[in-house]
């Protein structure tokens, strides 16, 4: 067993914090796979002698034609797990084995009953592993859940918010503000400590920008190059261009507006199954100049 818990806080729960305070939603579980639980494993298998590590990732690699690797979704699409995994390089991936990414969720658990594994009757999670009772709301600071103005595209004050941490990009419920349409989160002000609303409508652009990126084969896709790219875990993969902005960050342009574009979660493009690589969204917007709201 290793203990990671230092670096644990200070890679994943200190960010998490700093990035809900930002005015961000952040993705921590992606920081994670990439930054300390498989740096973590890969460096005590290579200083121990261990040859390879198995996970229970539900994704596949592949060989290419040159002898690298490819990072594949899962067969059971709806377990597909590469979303998170898009800060794997090369060489992790040369000391990675998924045996269950070729594998439906019921074949895992008939063969864990076979060999009277515990696991096969445990629940299955959705929550964060430091969440409790799917709260996170203890990691915060009493001066974190200052009540704030909530206010409208035009600046005009609708009500009052009960700690920006309580909210994400594409909220509803909890605003309690009477008005003649549903009114959504659009923004999140951290330096007036405003909660922006607007309509539906005001929830969909057209492009991203994506910093702290990372490409599984090492180098970014051509300019210009389509792909299907995720948001969020949950989120079908939808057409898109990529454009290489630099080094460290990448802009996409979807064919079709989409709906809570999020500062702080995970861009992930691909190819096919093939998960090219992503990076954390930290800019909405403003990719295209035909389109000032994009």
């Amino acid at each position: 067993m290793i203990d990671a818990s230092a670096e644990f806080y200070e890679l994943v729960i200190r960010d998490f914090v700093a990035r809900y305070r930002s005015g961000e939603t952040p993705n921590p579980c992606g920081r994670c796979n990439r930054y300390l639980r498989f740096r973590l494993a890969i460096d005590y298998a290579a200083e121990n002698g261990f040859d390879y590590i198995a996970t229970g990732h539900h994704v596949r690699v592949s060989r290419t034609e040159e002898g690298g690797y490819r990072l594949l979704r899962g067969v059971e699409r709806e377990k597909d797990q590469s979303y998170f995994l898009y800060g794997l390089s090369q060489d992790d991936l040369a000391y990675l084995l998924f045996p269950v990414g070729g594998l439906k969720k019921e074949e895992v658990f008939a063969i864990a009953r076979s060999a009277s594994l515990s696991a096969a009757e445990l629940p299955e999670s959705q929550d964060l592993c430091f969440a409790i009772d799917g709260r996170t709301d203890f990691l915060f600071g009493e001066a974190d859940f200052e009540p704030g103005p909530i206010i409208d595209l035009s600046g005009n004050r609708l009500g009052t918010h009960e700690g920006l941490p309580r909210y994400t990009i594409g909220q509803r419920r909890g605003l309690r503000i009477p008005a003649s349409q549903p009114l959504f989160v659009v923004d999140i002000d951290p330096e007036k400590n405003a909660l922006i609303v607007g309509n539906e409508e005001d929830l969909y652009r057209k492009t991203l920008i994506a910093e702290e990126t990372s490409f599984i084969s090492g180098a970014p896709p051509e300019e210009g190059l389509h792909v299907e790219a995720k948001i969020r875990y949950r989120s079908s993969p939808v057409g898109a261009t990529f454009h290489r902005i630099s080094s460290g960050r990448f802009a996409l342009e979807f064919d079709e507006p989409q709906r809570a574009i999020t500062r702080g979660q995970i861009a992930a493009i691909y190819s096919g199954d093939e998960l090219l690589g992503g990076g954390t969204i930290a800019q909405i917007g403003g990719v295209s100049a035909e389109d000032p709201r994009a």
